[in-house]
């Protein structure tokens, strides 16, 4: 074949190409592309086709190298070997003693939960260590709405939210809280514990800042883990400390020009020191560094305030300056679930976007109807609250003051006490903080066997994750639990609290436990 005779053919290939090319849908337009480029600027059609060619190749390369062979390739005996060696890392931690000695011990209750419970074992003992504070599991009303909630609806939902597992009774739900609280809106979760764990990673992606007491609880903390943004700790309701850090990370960012979002997470009544937040120098400092708040109302949503709309009645400050209010309807409500309130269009953003809502059966009915009727009671019926501050403040007076050996950590008005060892005792024993632990545990062996049932602050989880989140400095203080509860006489309150006191001077008096083997101080 002569040169002629190619340059045809390939002239005929050319002519074939361009007329199937042309058959194309829009191949008109990118020709009209083409020769008008070409005609107006030929290096940039030759730049821009070194880009296709550039971006084609990229698209089809392996994201490793496959040339270069940098492993060591083992025979099939040694293959076997390391086979037989391995040992997979067990899914759950080897329970501690304590853990054993509590697990074999722990009390089981039989039949509804109240004041009063019957063990397993046919003995009925006072229970103050349930988060039945008012006792509204044994209100007829509620129970009256929740059984014709029951044969309406059924059970549960049993589908998401937004498809079809939303009712009107969660609609209503919403409405109830949002109304209560004096906020725009409200979204209502299917789990309390999730709730925080959820909003957090909603707003906070990586990159954004975190500023957090370094007391907050469990589930705050995953939600921290989980959001992978870049967490600053502060002294527990230090606001001299918080201010500091606040102002670090503003200097920070104005010195490197970068601008991200900004959040302080924090609680009202804080789970594991149980004392109270302060929300009118909160509120300042967001606003004097412009951080937003997400404040975590678990402890507090129905306990505080007047009415028991929480730390923003109680201390007078307008709910509309907190950007959220999270909170849960499992505890003093008896219902179950958790909310979120704030702003319309943060409520409508966590509908989308928060993987708990989003990814989870919706609230069962009967549930979300409890939580409305609760709030109802609460509201016509504020002596239920006022009962119930007059049992802290009986069981307070027969515990702190009175006890040579725990003080209590709550603020006045929390039903959820907890007393904690003092410091002179700590260090006069060395004691650690199993020892500690393990003391506090027989206190509530000795209590029960004296007919009052109470529980121990569980810390391990929180110190687990101090790691994760570079805060493995902090440690929770081992505490005894007592929930009071307005479902007491006043003298039973008060009979109770010296049945603890006594359990807790018989166990620390203990000759065994008076040394735990350890040199005296």
């Amino acid at each position: 074949m002569d040169l002629h005779e190619v340059q045809a053919q390939l002239t005929t290939w050319l002519a074939d190409a361009a007329t199937a090319f042309q058959k194309v849908p829009g191949s008109a337009v990118l020709i009209r592309y083409v020769r008008s480029s070409y005609q107006n600027d030929p290096v940039r059609s030759a730049i821009e086709l070194v880009l296709v060619i550039f971006f084609i190749r990229y698209l089809l390369a392996p994201s490793y190298s496959t040339s270069k062979q940098n492993f060591i390739k083992l025979t099939e005996d040694e293959i076997d070997e390391l086979v037989d060696e391995w040992v997979p890392e067990p899914l759950v931690a080897k329970q501690t003693p304590l853990e054993e000695a509590e697990m074999e011990r722990m009390p089981i209750l039989v039949g509804p939960t109240g004041p009063k419970s019957k063990l397993a074992n046919g003995r009925t003992v006072t229970n103050l260590a349930s988060y039945n504070f008012y006792n509204l599991n044994a209100n007829e009303q509620i129970k009256e709405k929740a059984i014709q909630t029951l044969r309406t609806y059924g059970v549960g939902p049993c589908g998401p939210p937004q498809f079809y597992g939303t009712q009107d009774v969660h609609m209503k739900a919403e409405a109830d809280i949002a109304s209560y609280l004096g906020t725009e809106g409200c979204i209502v979760y299917a789990q309390a514990f999730s709730t925080i764990s959820s909003v957090i990673p909603a707003f906070c992606k990586r990159g954004d800042v975190i500023v957090a007491d370094r007391s907050v609880n469990y589930s705050i903390r995953k939600g921290l883990e989980i959001s992978r943004s870049n967490i600053k700790w502060y002294n527990h309701n230090d606001m001299e400390d918080l201010e500091r850090v606040l102002r670090s990370v503003k200097e920070e960012q104005a010195r490197k020009k970068i601008l991200t979002r900004r959040f302080i997470v924090t609680e009202a009544l804080f789970e594991t020191v149980g004392d109270c937040n302060d929300l009118p120098k909160l509120i300042e400092l967001k606003e004097k560094y412009k951080f937003r708040i997400i404040l975590d109302e678990t402890w507090s949503f129905g306990v505080l305030g007047r009415t028991g709309r929480g730390l923003t009645e109680a201390q007078n400050v307008d709910p509309v300056q907190v950007d959220m209010i999270v909170g849960s309807l499992a505890g003093p409500l008896c219902a179950g679930g958790g909310f979120c309130a704030g702003a319309h269009d943060v409520v409508e953003h966590q509908r989308l976007s928060a993987a708990s809502f989003t990814f989870s059966a919706a609230l069962p009915a009967m549930l979300a109807m409890t939580a409305s009727e609760s709030l109802n009671v609460l509201q016509s019926n504020p002596e239920i609250l006022t009962q119930c501050r007059e049992n802290i403040r009986a069981m307070r007076a027969q515990l702190d003051p009175r006890s040579d050996w725990v003080v209590c950590t709550s603020s006045p008005e929390n039903p959820m006490m907890l007393l904690v060892l003092k410091d002179d005792v700590v260090n006069a024993r060395r004691l650690t903080v199993d020892d500690q632990e393990r003391l506090l545990q027989e206190c509530v062996d000795e209590a029960l066997a004296n007919g009052v049932l109470i529980t121990r602050l569980k810390g391990w989880p929180i110190t687990q994750t101090a790691g994760a989140l570079k805060d493995g400095t902090y440690v929770v203080k081992p505490a005894l639990k007592v929930c009071v509860t307005s479902g007491l006489a006043k003298k039973e309150i008060e009979k109770a609290g010296v049945t603890i006191r006594h359990a807790i001077t018989k166990v620390m008096t203990k000759k065994t436990n008076n040394k735990l083997g350890l040199p005296a101080a």
